[in-house]
This record gives C-alpha cells, structure tokens and sequence, in this order.
C-alpha cells in the first residue's frame, strides 16, 4: 500500500528534524566544550597538587629545623641550668639567703646571656665555614677555631696570615667590636713535627707568633682594641687529634680565639659570706697557663 501525507505536513516534519539536527549538532558542541574543560580543570588540579606537595615539603622542612633550632637552644642552655642548680643546691647547703642566691643566680644568667649572644652573632656574620671556622661553647667560654689551611694556606711553616683569611678576620672584628667589653685571648697551636728553620727556636716560638700575627691584624687593620686581646702559645701540647697521620697533625695546626668569660661579678660574690655587702678578701683573677705575648701594632 502506497500511504502520502500533504505537502505541509512533511515540511513540517522537516522541519522538526532540521531541529533535532541542530540541537543534536549543539549538543556534541557543547559535549566537546565540557570535555576540554574537564581536560583544564584536570590539568589545574594536578598542577595544584604538585603546588601543594611542594609547599607540604617546604613545610615539614621548616618544622624540621625549627625543631634543631630548639634542640640546639636548648643544648645551649643546658650548662647554664646545670651551673645554676649547681649553685642553687650549694646555697641552700649553706644556709645562703635568697638575696645572694639571686645575685649569683644573676651573674651567672648574665655571663651565660652575653656567651650566648657572642655565639650567635659570631654563627650569624661568619657564616658557613666548614671545617676552616669552627665556633662552640665550651668551658663558660665561646671558642672559635680557624684552621691552619685558612689562617696561613696550608704552609706549616709560616706564621704570615694569607689573604683569603682577610675576610673572615673582618666579619669576627666586626662582632668583637660590636661587644667593647669581651676580652679574649688568640692561641697558636701546632702539630708536634719538630719547627727548626729561621729566627725561631720551636714550636712554642711559631705558635706564638702565629697567634701575634692576628692580634696584630686585628688591631692595625679592623680597630680591635688592643687592650682587649692577649697573644698566647701553645705549642703542640693542647691536641684535638692524634698527631700519627697528616689530617691528625692538619687538626692540631689551628688558631683559637678564646672569648673569656666575664668573672669578676661572680667573683666578688663568690668571694663573700651571704648577707656580706663587699667580698671578704681581694681575689685576683687566674692567669692563663700558656706562653703570651703581648698584642703590637705592627703588620
């Protein structure tokens, strides 16, 4: 069977699917669109993430060192708790009134304050040396530690102080000008090979000289008081290391710098009954065991 429709009819129904047509072409557009976006907003969240996961490391990484920094504060502090309650424990023995005992505890805080703020600033300016510059607290005292490789280039035999040392000398003047009343004392050490050459007689004459030869820089050159400073030897006595191999006597072949505690607050106390006013008899402060020479102004 044959089956028509009128004219107007199927033109209508063309229509209708010219419509579908393009609302079926539409939609593929926009599916297309929809697809490209969630191509973007993918790639947005992997960078995002990646952005984050940087940030999570950066993160644990300052968390990590904030807690060496607190470790190493608190390791700091350590000998001035154990100092404190040393002499907290020593007071009470004695029947010491809570006025000396909080003059002491305070001349002890302030000497343990000043060591502490000479530390920092002296990591602060120097820096990162290696093993050419090496400071710590050790005995109520900062020490700072220059190697022979830096000071005089490796040349076990001289005490001439070589130009890349020029500017660490510079940066340590700096901080010891900055504090006018520290006194510290610059000690020559050497390795025990035997030093027979030229005007000097032995290692106690190089180590000397060695230690002279800063203090001379320091005072000519970078305006360090030459009231504060003392030039020491040691010779090849005072070891960081055995002597038997060539990084042992490498060690050993160093220059000190010994800031030194500030005593006479302590002293005075220390030198008094409790509830005395003035110390009870003079003290005189102890001399270093070392040979000295006296600060120069010469170059």
């Amino acid at each position: 069977m044959i089956s028509c429709v009128s004219t107007g009819k199927f033109k209508a129904m063309q229509q209708e699917a010219q419509k579908y047509d393009s609302l079926y072409t539409w939609s593929q557009r926009t599916l297309k669109t929809c697809q490209d976006a969630n191509v973007d907003l993918a790639k947005q969240k992997s960078n995002l993430q990646n952005q984050m996961n940087s940030i999570n490391l950066e993160l644990s990484a300052s968390k990590e060192n904030n807690v060496l920094l607190r470790k190493q504060m608190e390791a700091l502090s350590a000998l001035s708790k154990a100092q404190a309650e040393s002499v907290k424990k020593s007071m009470d023995n004695i029947g010491a009134k809570d006025e000396y005992i909080q003059d002491l505890r305070a001349a002890v805080a302030h000497r343990d304050s000043v060591n502490l703020a000479v530390l920092m600033n002296l990591k602060a300016y120097l820096g990162s040396q290696g093993q050419d510059v090496v400071i710590r607290q050790e005995k109520g005292g900062v020490q700072i530690d220059l190697s022979d490789s830096l000071l005089f280039s490796g040349d076990t035999t001289s005490y001439t102080v070589s130009e890349k040392a020029r500017p660490v000398l510079a940066r340590l003047a700096k901080v010891l000008n900055n504090l006018p009343d520290i006194e510290f004392m610059v000690e020559g050490h050497t390795d025990s090979i035997p030093y027979a050459q030229g005007p000097l007689f032995d290692n106690w004459d190089l180590s000397v000289k060695r230690a002279a030869s800063v203090v001379r820089i320091l005072q000519s050159q970078y305006n360090v008081s030459p009231a504060r400073m003392t030039a020491a030897g040691r010779s090849e006595y005072i070891t960081v290391a055995p002597n038997d191999t060539p990084e042992g006597q490498a060690a050993n072949r160093r220059t000190r710098i010994i800031i030194l505690p500030q005593l006479d607050q302590l002293i005075n106390l220390l030198g008094r009954r409790p509830g005395q006013t003035a110390p009870a008899m003079p003290v005189a402060p102890s001399e270093p065991a070392s040979t000295a020479a006296p600060a120069s102004s010469g170059s």
